[in-house]
């Protein structure tokens, strides 16, 4: 199946740092034995390519490389913050907003008896059924959400696909705030109040503002130009970073309360993982909030 137009070619590259990441970075604290099974032919070969350790022969070939290798790094200790955060609060309904190729519901024993929401862009979506069809879920319940989020509200769709909005739900927003303007962000965040019971969790990672990261990205555009390869952000532009306060700022104001913001360095060196691209795990940071008392389940 062709890759439907729209999908996201940013949860691609995603998917194959946690797939270059996998059994070579922080192995015991990290894993994601599925990201390669998402991955198509010659995505997968890209990932081999990386996991030599070899920098390649050649302009293209060592862009290709340096780029997997970075992304690897960013994602082993953002992957284990969120991931240890969804273990401390186990609520029976997790969604995964902006879910891209997330493989959690196939990877995370510990959501065997929880229902998983996979909400996302439907092209992206119809992108990512295709890449899961030989897959089986370890979640409880797996149910896809297809919305367009910058259209249509977020509760009624949810519910349309079973979501109980009486019930305790834990958040995940991972990789998706830098690609939204602020008023998006506020809005989401909003809707996601709306849809949030006592006990609930929301995740979120986000950027904050660097100049040194915007300078970056901009090179690392010309070099996929240069190296004429596709450049996975061509249709999906950074469009806001925030401040630790300000983010905390909004989330308060529709009832969350911080409990954690780390960036990704301080928790890449909190394990055993490398930082050799100590700018891009700097900047990159998870906030974890909640909302209201929690109890756990009988």
């Amino acid at each position: 199946m062709a890759e439907p137009a729209g999908a996201s070619r940013t949860a691609v590259l995603v998917c194959q740092g946690r797939a270059v990441a996998h059994g070579r970075i922080a192995p015991g604290r990290f894993a994601d034995p599925v990201a390669m099974s998402l991955l198509r032919g010659d995505e997968r070969a890209a990932v081999e390519r990386a996991r030599t350790g070899t920098p390649p022969p050649g302009v293209s070939a060592r862009i290709e490389y340096e780029s997997l290798t970075a992304v690897a790094e960013t994602m082993v200790p953002r992957t284990v913050a969120i991931d240890d955060a969804v273990r401390a609060r186990p609520n029976p309904q997790l969604v995964i907003l902006g879910a891209g190729l997330d493989g959690r519901a196939w990877r995370m024993a510990e959501l065997s008896d929880v229902d998983v929401y996979e909400v996302d862009h439907p092209a992206s979506q119809a992108d990512k059924r295709d890449r899961a069809a030989d897959l089986e879920p370890v979640a409880g319940a797996l149910r896809w959400v297809p919305v367009d989020l910058a259209r249509d509200p977020l509760g009624s769709a949810l519910g349309a696909a079973g979501h109980d909005e009486a019930a305790a739900t834990t958040w995940i927003w991972e990789g998706v705030v830098p690609y939204l303007s602020r008023p998006e962000v506020a809005a989401t965040v909003r809707a996601v109040a709306e849809c949030s019971a006592p006990g609930s969790r929301l995740v979120v990672n986000y950027q904050s503002p660097s100049l040194k990261a915007t300078l970056g990205l901009g090179v690392a555009r010309v070099m996929a130009t240069l190296s004429r390869r596709p450049d996975p952000m061509a249709r999906e532009p950074r469009r806001s970073a925030w401040t630790p306060q300000r983010l905390r700022d909004l989330l308060a104001a529709e009832g969350w309360q911080v409990t954690s913001d780390d960036d990704l360095l301080t928790l890449a060196q909190q394990r055993p993982s490398p930082a050799r691209h100590p700018t891009s795990t700097r900047n990159g940071r998870v906030t974890v909030a909640d909302r209201g008392a929690w109890r756990r389940r009988p």
